[in-house]
């Protein structure tokens, strides 16, 4: 399965980028994962491949359990997206254009909390993986 972060703006502070980087190195066991960094909207959508399932981090999203993000997304895609790529992007700071939004198949919300865009990237890698390890029953996540 091949997944792709799309983000708009780059990491900048190593602590964030240490822990990026050891979710990259986690997440080899159960997929290919890259981040594509994105200098703005139009280049995020640029970088979306027409074929790819598009799930959008926002604040309009619905908020969802960790177990079914594992199913609905990570195991839903792997049992009827017939290999497409999937894509999660993750906007700037002013959040996604309403041309992102309507790209998506589905829109996610880490809730009503604020966070800053560049923690999102470490989160939605840590949920990735987390996912990962659902499907596969392995020990990481608690109920």
């Amino acid at each position: 399965m091949k997944i792709s972060l799309l983000v708009v703006g780059r990491l900048k502070e190593p602590f964030l980028v240490a822990a990026e980087e050891e979710y990259k190195k986690r997440l080899r066991s159960y997929c290919t994962y890259s981040v594509v960094e994105c200098k703005d909207e139009a280049g995020l959508l640029a970088a979306v491949p027409a074929a790819a399932s598009l799930y959008v981090f926002d604040e309009r999203g619905a908020s969802m359990t960790s177990t079914a993000f594992s199913a609905d997304i990570l195991g839903a895609e792997a049992a009827h997206g017939a290999g497409r790529p999937i894509c999660f992007a993750i906007g700037g700071a002013d959040g996604h254009s309403e041309a992102v939004r309507k790209r998506a198949r589905k829109l996610i919300s880490f809730g009503q909390l604020t966070i800053a865009h560049r923690l999102v990237r470490i989160l939605v890698a840590e949920q990735i993986y987390r996912g990962f390890r659902i499907l596969r029953g392995e020990p990481y996540h608690r109920d």
